[in-house]
């Protein structure tokens, strides 16, 4: 359970990062130096984030994300049943996002689409929602392997529309919008 101290404490970390990586570039910023400007020790930075990476890609939604996939309808096509989910996903998950979240989810995403060393990092980020998705699928009853093609290929999409979307020069573009249109192509929807 994090406490508030804990939780400044991390949004610190994440909000002084966030203005280190976009004024000198993420490769260029230590965790050092990111723990100096926010007024800790490196020691701490450490208990709130394995790594610098992980600052940017964390990502606590694999088991909503899951238990949607598991919910849309089973009758239909893998790829568009976990389309379905994400869509649904993002849904429940955006009631409560405050739009200075969403603020700095763009920024984080900004510098991850804007930095090739962290491309493994996203990768990984992805298969982890990936094996969440397949286990959920396979426990209902769906083939693992037709099951890890499909979330690989939704995924790599989704993902995809998501660094396009932080990239985009409209401030006003929703990621919603992205997301929904990343899932039409998915399922084949006009």
């Amino acid at each position: 359970m994090t406490t508030d101290r804990a939780q400044r404490t991390r949004t610190r970390l994440r909000d002084t990062a966030l203005a280190l990586f976009e004024a000198r570039g993420y490769d260029a910023t230590t965790a050092a130096d990111i723990a100096a400007a926010a007024g800790v020790s490196e020691m701490t930075f450490f208990r709130h984030f394995p790594s610098k990476a992980a600052l940017l890609l964390d990502d606590p939604y694999d088991p909503l994300i899951a238990a949607s996939v598991t919910a849309a309808g089973s009758d239909l096509p893998l790829v568009v049943r976990i389309s379905d989910g994400l869509r649904q996903a993002y849904a429940r998950l955006s009631e409560g996002i405050e739009p200075s979240e969403r603020d700095a989810m763009r920024r984080r995403l900004r510098v991850a689409a804007a930095t090739p060393s962290l491309r493994p990092a996203v990768l990984a980020t992805t298969a982890s929602t990936v094996d969440a998705v397949v286990d959920h699928l396979g426990a209902s009853g769906a083939d693992p392997d037709a099951a890890r093609v499909a979330a690989t290929a939704v995924l790599a999409g989704v993902t995809e529309a998501l660094l396009l979307w932080a990239g985009t020069a409209d401030p006003d573009a929703e990621l919603g919008d992205a997301l929904t249109a990343a899932c039409d192509v998915l399922a084949g929807r006009p």
